[in-house]
């Protein structure tokens, strides 16, 4: 989106560039084709048991509207911090602690324990 729309800051930025810059077409990664894969199969899964539905799960004390808010706020929150660290968290937790490295295994609990505590604070919406 970004090269149709300021593509001379893509040509100039060294990480857009070898993404999108010049005569680079994003559709050249199989990734694109992977991931288009996937929701088609899902989509075709979905259909064949009759589960394809639009429906947002929530809880009795908290409106649909303050569960997508709730959603786009964490959503976002998840995507800057992966962008910040320069990779997900999954891939910190799945990679690193495959490998037996010391800070993806600290990152794993840090991570299970602010969920845990946050947790907490967030169960009257739910019950």
């Amino acid at each position: 989106v970004e090269d149709q729309v300021v593509p001379e800051h893509v040509d100039r930025t060294p990480y857009l560039i070898s993404m999108a810059g010049g005569e680079t077409n994003p559709l050249d990664s199989w990734v694109v084709f992977v991931t288009i894969g996937t929701v088609m199969g899902g989509f075709a899964s979905g259909m064949l048991h009759n589960r394809v539905k639009l429906e947002t799960i929530a809880g009795p004390r908290i409106p649909v509207r303050m569960r997508w808010m709730f959603a786009f706020i964490g959503g976002a929150f998840m995507g800057y911090g992966a962008r910040l660290a320069r990779g997900c968290t999954s891939g910190q937790a799945l990679s690193g602690g495959a490998v037996l490295s010391v800070g993806s295994w600290a990152f794993m609990f840090a991570v299970f324990a602010g969920g845990y505590a946050l947790a907490y604070f967030v169960r009257r919406l739910w019950l």
